[in-house]
């Protein structure tokens, strides 16, 4: 424990401190995806999960609504994720199709501070529950950690989202707390809970992660043999 002149206790002192960078990156290369920066090549494949014929549950926790016409989803996608960096958008490929099958993001990207979170996470139903999306996690992750280098990772969802919640506990995240009242959208209150990686955390995860990921955990019809919940972070 540090103390300063007062001797009032203070946090530990970080040596040669610099502040961030921004994303930019075009694409992450995984055995089973590809994450690649959005764009409006990847129009036709995301209407598909993001359209009228998109699963509405997905919609219930976020400040968004499916789209009925794709001119609107079109004119969405250029202006609110491909002409912007924040959040920093990435679209999931699935190599075996060669398919977009999701989206996620980087947002309230703090350079100063190195904090960053993920966000704006939208699965197709082929991506739900899969080796894919858990690799296009682990991709984004490495890259926030060992390329960025930043110090915190959040995830942050509505209280009642349990789909959410359970995700960012499986992958590693720890819950911070409630923040109530945090929001208003779509007319009603939302509380939010807020889960966080930080640095020093990021091997032991990174190796389970890996662990999990392996071909050795999956069987010759690409079932798990241990779950990611199942294994600790050492």
């Amino acid at each position: 424990m540090r103390y300063n002149q007062f001797n009032q206790p203070i946090g530990e002192a970080i040596e040669n401190y610099e502040i961030g960078s921004l994303p930019d990156v075009t694409c992450f290369e995984g055995k089973t995806v590809r994450v690649e920066r959005v764009k409006m090549d990847h129009a036709k494949d995301i209407y598909e999960y993001l359209g009228p014929d998109s699963d509405q549950r997905m919609f219930s926790y976020i400040p968004l609504d499916g789209f009925s016409s794709y001119e609107e989803f079109e004119k969405f996608l250029l202006e609110e994720w491909v002409s912007k960096n924040d959040p920093y958008m990435f679209t999931i490929i699935d190599k075996a199709s060669g398919k977009a099958v999701g989206n996620l993001g980087l947002l309230d990207m703090d350079k100063k501070n190195r904090v960053v979170e993920m966000g704006w996470v939208l699965y197709s139903n082929k991506l739900k529950r899969t080796r894919q999306a858990t690799e296009a996690q682990y991709l984004v992750m490495e890259y926030v950690f060992e390329v960025l280098k930043y110090r915190c990772y959040k995830w942050e969802c509505d209280h009642f989202n349990a789909a959410s919640r359970n995700s960012a506990l499986r992958l590693g995240f720890t819950f911070e707390g409630t923040f109530r009242n945090a929001m208003v959208y779509k007319g009603r209150n939302r509380d939010t809970d807020w889960f966080s990686i930080i640095d020093s955390e990021w091997e032991s995860n990174k190796k389970r992660l890996q662990t999990w990921l392996s071909d050795d955990n999956f069987d010759e019809n690409g079932n798990q043999k241990q779950s990611l919940s199942s294994m600790k972070i050492n």
